[in-house]
């Protein structure tokens, strides 16, 4: 049964995607594991890092990504068979699977109207309760019927705290959050944190399983920066116990953005480059913590 990882953080910018796909790449190249990517961001920044527009344009067209899913699922008429939506073997690489992403995903106002009805079918369950039953389960059960084929399904979430990543983060067993070294990445990383805590509080029925997996820093540049950015790592450092800090930091490397040029992870064309080896070396220490839990 696949282990299910949401990459999330409240910012954009912070390499969220640059990371979700490299270590996907790396633990599919290096470990040989079976791993599916699942872009739940609109940008689809993590689609267009695997494949081409050309190819995207086309699984728009018929209907071949996650939107068809989520619409078929809100209105309980789920006939679409995930397997058809998902692409194998992607970037040429055996066990590096992906389900694309679509730039309308979902509609919060027909969500809202559905469920509404809903609660009123439902006598005595109130429109909070629905949304909670509705929200825990609902991308739990669009995965649930590929999670014996995969080791790992890694969740690359909205830099939003939106309805899928809230179902994202409920559907997952971890979480890691990429942070760079930059207030506002910082402040992302804390709201992020808070917005969890609130979560676990507000879903009684099915209390959330997700565990922090750790924070991982990017970014890092020159010796000229690393005193400011350790004044502002320190930040984080000091809001999370040494355990949920991922010792390895990946460091600014112009490959991580050039790779995606070719919609190919830097993994695989600059796997040498010292962004795609500590990237490398990061998907080691995430397997080597999940080992240890």
């Amino acid at each position: 049964m696949a282990i299910v990882l949401a990459t999330v953080n409240m910012k954009g910018g912070v390499g969220k995607t640059t990371l979700t796909v490299n270590l996907a790449a790396s633990l599919a190249k290096y470990h040989r594991q079976r791993v599916l990517v699942v872009d739940l961001d609109t940008q689809v920044n993590a689609t267009l890092s695997l494949i081409t527009p050309q190819d995207f344009a086309h699984f728009r067209k018929n209907r071949l990504t996650l939107s068809t899913l989520i619409s078929q699922t809100l209105y309980g008429e789920l006939e679409t068979n995930i397997w058809e939506l998902i692409q194998r073997d992607v970037c040429t690489l055996r066990g590096l699977d992906l389900l694309p992403g679509d730039i309308e995903l979902y509609d919060d106002f027909l969500i809202a109207e559905v469920l509404h009805y809903r609660a009123m079918q439902a006598r005595g369950i109130d429109f909070e309760r629905v949304w909670q039953r509705f929200e825990s389960d609902f991308l739990r059960n669009i995965l649930r019927p590929v999670l014996p084929e995969y080791d790992w399904v890694i969740l690359d979430c909205a830099p939003s705290y939106n309805f899928l990543t809230r179902t994202g983060i409920m559907a997952s067993d971890f979480y890691v959050i990429p942070c760079r070294p930059e207030p506002l990445s910082i402040v992302g990383t804390q709201l992020l944190e808070r917005r969890i805590n609130q979560l676990r509080q507000a879903q009684i029925e099915q209390p959330i399983s997700a565990k922090l997996l750790g924070v991982v820093f990017l970014g890092y540049g020159t010796n000229l920066f690393n005193g400011y950015q350790g004044q502002v790592t320190r930040r984080v450092t000091d809001d999370f116990p040494p355990e949920q800090l991922f010792k390895t930091r990946i460091p600014q490397d112009v490959n991580l953005a050039r790779a995606v040029d070719g919609f190919v992870p830097a993994i695989l064309s600059y796997p040498n480059s010292p962004g795609p080896r500590a990237i490398a070396k990061f998907a080691e220490e995430l397997l080597q913590k999940v080992s240890q839990l």
